[in-house]
């Protein structure tokens, strides 16, 4: 169970750092945080729609194991 409890430990910081990261390569819709920090600039360079799409799928399957993961420790919690 240590052993376990060490893995999904490990892939949660991995999957936390990742997910932000997508998070924040995501493109700004205008008059957010993302404009205060420079995302109108980079805004304006754009990009496909398809590659935004992309990073919308691979954002969710982050999100979905990060969420996974958060139960299985909290399960495992529970029952230790």
């Amino acid at each position: 169970m240590d052993v376990l409890r060490i893995i999904l430990q490990i892939l949660l910081v991995l999957t936390s750092g990742f997910l932000t990261l997508l998070v924040l390569m995501h493109k700004g819709k205008g008059g957010g945080l993302s404009d205060m920090f420079g995302g109108g600039i980079s805004s304006s360079v754009g990009s496909s729609g398809v590659a935004e799409r992309n990073l919308n799928r691979i954002t969710v399957a982050f999100a979905l194991v990060w969420a996974v993961v958060i139960v299985l420790l909290g399960l495992l919690q529970k029952v230790s």
